[in-house]
């Protein structure tokens, strides 16, 4: 009699244990900004959602602020099967290939209807890029408009020569030269030190970062240029999103689509509400005068022009579709 129970026991508990093992999937995700970032939270939320619609059998764990892996290395990362997952500024990787820029750069799409006509017509030159690296992109999510920071008065586009500029990306760089500016990169999480110490004493950057960073406590001017609207991508390697059963891969892509949807309209609020709460915390928020939007929009139709080249037919065929 006792024979048979514990052989009962020991074959269901040995099943159980390998259908959790078989089940249980974990991706680890870097992300490079801080868990009060609106993207940070939107990775979350879709990284719980999947969870939950999956039954625990993907566990997507998220490390936020560029703790797992810094900015610069997580394409990579992911690309090499380092990590699964990860969320990305596209932009950042510009000199990789010119479609992965387009969207940052200044004056061309400004405002969120631009920004999401030009999403649509760049959406199929980035997912067939990345592909051909074994990168999937599940979702792309804009930045708030991009904004300059200044610790003096921009009265014009000279206030700018020789001043120490702040950049994250190719196109950044280019504006900051441009400008007579000299183009310096720091990340993020550095950005308030890099202003104490002087290394930089001006940057374009959206209001949701200058809310990460406590702007004001460095800067004193902020210039609502909405110069442009940058993307993250949200990607896995395409290796490990094929290991994951059919039910589970249409659980994540649905449920991209739901955080791309939600992560656009956060973005809308969080400039809002951010550039509000700059304001409340005495930087001096200010519209830039007709003047010198002119000028500025002047170095953007030459970083346009400049691009077209780089980026060849398809390049062309893109900006034509957009202005259509």
């Amino acid at each position: 009699m006792i024979r048979p129970i514990l052989i009962v026991g020991t074959v269901a508990a040995a099943l159980a244990a390998a259908g959790s093992v078989a089940a249980q999937t974990k991706w680890d995700m870097p992300t490079p900004y801080p868990d009060g970032n609106f993207h940070t939270q939107n990775v979350r939320w879709f990284a719980d959602e999947v969870k939950k619609a999956t039954n625990g059998g993907l566990e997507i764990v998220v490390h936020a602020n560029a703790s797992l892996v810094q900015h610069p290395q997580i394409l990579r990362a992911v690309q090499t099967a380092q990590v699964p997952a990860g969320e990305i500024l596209l932009s950042q990787f510009g000199n990789e290939d010119p479609f992965f820029e387009i969207d940052a750069i200044p004056f061309f799409a400004t405002g969120y209807a631009n920004a999401r006509k030009l999403y649509k017509v760049q959406k199929s030159y980035v997912e067939s890029r990345m592909l051909k690296r074994g990168i999937r992109v599940l979702y792309s999510v804009p930045w708030p408009g991009q904004a300059i920071y200044t610790k003096a008065p921009l009265n014009a586009l000279a206030d700018l020569k020789g001043v120490k500029f702040r950049t994250y990306n190719p196109s950044t760089s280019k504006l900051a030269t441009l400008a007579g500016a000299v183009p310096t990169t720091v990340q993020v999480p550095e950005v308030p030190q890099a202003f104490a110490t002087n290394i930089i004493t001006a940057m374009i950057t959206s209001a949701a970062t200058g809310i990460d960073t406590k702007a004001w406590e460095y800067a004193k001017f902020y210039y609502d240029t909405k110069a442009f609207h940058p993307r993250n991508v949200v990607m896995v390697n395409e290796a490990a999103f094929q290991g994951l059963t059919e039910d589970q891969r249409t659980a994540v892509l649905k449920i991209a689509a739901q955080a791309e949807e939600r992560g656009w309209a956060a973005a809308e609020e969080r400039e809002t509400s951010a550039v509000k709460t700059l304001g409340e915390k005495g930087m001096q928020v200010v519209q830039p005068s007709d003047a010198i939007m002119a000028e500025f929009r002047k170095l953007g139709s030459t970083m346009v022009d400049e691009w077209q080249v780089k980026a060849g037919a398809d390049g062309k065929a893109l900006v034509d579709a957009y202005r259509q």
